[in-house]
């Protein structure tokens, strides 16, 4: 009984590293594919910064979803 106890362990801790870990891998392939186009639209026009930079903090929200839903599994 103590192995099944230990196993339900083991892939509550996988699922959360894969909800964090996928979470993190997609924003850091977002935000280099906005972090590109950003850089091309402030060559263009220098006057639409802050327009880059809060669209390259937005897929930062994956991330922080990631963290509460492995932290729900973990302490639920």
């Amino acid at each position: 009984m103590e192995g099944v106890i230990g196993m339900e362990k083991v892939l509550l801790g996988f699922a959360a590293a894969l909800a964090i870990g996928l979470s993190a891998l997609a924003t850091g392939w977002a935000q280099s594919r906005i972090g590109a186009a950003g850089a091309g639209t402030l060559a263009e026009k220098p006057e639409l910064t802050a327009t880059v930079i809060i669209m390259l903090a937005i897929p930062e929200t994956m991330v922080i979803l990631g963290f509460v839903v492995a932290a729900m599994i973990l302490l639920m």
